[in-house]
């Protein structure tokens, strides 16, 4: 028997890590609809263009953009079990409104990028209160089989996810499917209320103003080397990507036509390999060094997503697309997962939430450019052109890597 096998269900006998791990599967499961039902929302009844479409997406991550750094800085103030929880209630109101809305028939285009925004303005203080409420709940030795589990159920709600969520959406109707989000944001705030570990107010220094503590969290990220090069990778990664995800859609449902079902399992695809990639990350890791094994699974994702664009097309070429895009996946979860624990390890515990918030504005606040400069793209070249330069776009992501790698030995740890 492994000592994975060994570890695991000592982690799981933790009920407040249970709790934790619970309450996320539960969220992301119905979050996993909502990634299809949103712009099928805007795609389908409300007719939206490759650029409003791309400017949903462009709402979608805003509050990364606009909050993240105040946010990490205000987090670190604040009980973080209660951020998360306040943020599962609000975010299930505020999905909720949209079928309302459907059925007094006054829904609209610019409620849909409220709502929209408004998610990620919650998503952003959720997410950092969640990776930096982890250390409290695990030792620093099981904070990476920790990330892996929770990365991993995650997965594997996203790999079901998209498909029930097209089977859904054909039933009901995209905005009727966005209840199941809601209930599930629901169900998520009960979770995390049952934790029982003490979720005290962060101590603050006297006199301490909010400018200070977002300039101490950057000073802390661009001063170390390795944290400054895995940011630079990150926020490379998701502005290039984005360009190309936030058009995908757009092409399958607008120009190829294709059910929601069929458009549903490229996302099942790429859980399904990052479930599978999620539990290879620490064998790699040990093959390769931490270091290595980063700098090979951003190239090897971003080749693979590359000579996935030529293969959308509504017919057997799709299948090979979407093979593609789920490998693509399983190599990138080890520079995915990698990076949280890292962050979490090197990072002193009063400085979490500035650092993940540092981390959260630079690599997610690329996202809404990507997503806007997608839908410029997509608008005015074509949808396609869009997926070929978000996924050049993404090789990209090795340089601050490799720069950080001179003068180390592959970054190893």
């Amino acid at each position: 028997m492994t000592t994975t096998t060994l570890e695991r269900p000592r982690l799981f006998r933790l009920p407040d890590f249970r709790r934790l791990w619970i309450a996320d599967t539960v969220s992301q499961a119905g979050t996993a609809i909502t990634v299809l039902a949103l712009p099928l929302v805007a795609i389908g009844p409300l007719h939206a263009s490759p650029f409003q479409a791309g400017l949903l997406v462009t709402c979608e991550y805003l509050g990364f953009l606009l909050l993240g750094l105040p946010a990490g800085a205000w987090v670190d103030r604040m009980r973080r079990r209660r951020v998360m929880i306040v943020g599962d209630l609000a975010r299930a109101a505020l999905l909720a409104s949209l079928p309302l809305a459907a059925w007094l028939g006054v829904l609209t285009l610019p409620q849909l990028y409220g709502v929209a925004f408004g998610l990620s303005v919650c998503t952003a203080f959720f997410d950092i209160a969640y990776q930096s409420h982890l250390p409290q709940l695990v030792d620093g030795e099981r904070l990476v089989e920790a990330n892996v589990a929770l990365e991993a159920s995650r997965t594997v709600t996203a790999a079901g996810g998209p498909g029930a969520g097209g089977a859904l959406v054909a039933a009901v109707t995209a905005p009727v499917a966005l209840v199941v989000d809601a209930v599930s944001f629901l169900a998520s705030a009960l979770f995390l209320s049952r934790i029982r570990r003490p979720d005290p107010r962060p101590e603050r220094a006297p006199g301490a103003r909010l400018r200070d503590e977002i300039a101490e969290g950057l000073r802390f990220v661009f001063r170390d080397r390795l944290l400054r090069a895995l940011t630079i990778a990150a926020a490379i990664s998701n502005l290039c990507g984005t360009v190309g995800a936030s058009m995908l859609l757009v092409l399958l449902a607008g120009d190829l036509g294709m059910s929601p079902f069929l458009c549903g399992l490229v996302f099942t695809a790429e859980a399904l390999g990052g479930f599978l990639g999620s539990l290879l990350v620490t064998r790699v890791a040990a093959r390769l060094g931490e270091g290595r094994a980063m700098v090979a699974s951003v190239v090897v994702s971003g080749t693979l997503w590359l000579l996935a664009v030529p293969f959308f097309h509504a017919d057997g070429r799709y299948a090979v697309a979407c093979l593609l895009q789920g490998l693509g996946w399983t190599a990138f979860m080890t520079f995915k997962v990698g990076t949280v624990s890292l962050r979490q390890r090197l990072t002193p515990a009063p400085l979490l939430g500035r650092v993940n918030a540092t981390f959260r504005f630079l690599a997610w606040g690329s996202m809404p450019l990507g997503a806007l400069a997608g839908g410029l793209v997509g608008q005015y070249v074509s949808v396609r052109a869009a997926l070929w330069t978000g996924a050049v776009g993404e090789l990209l992501a090795v340089v601050p890597l490799l720069v950080a790698v001179r003068g180390r030995r592959a970054l190893d740890i």
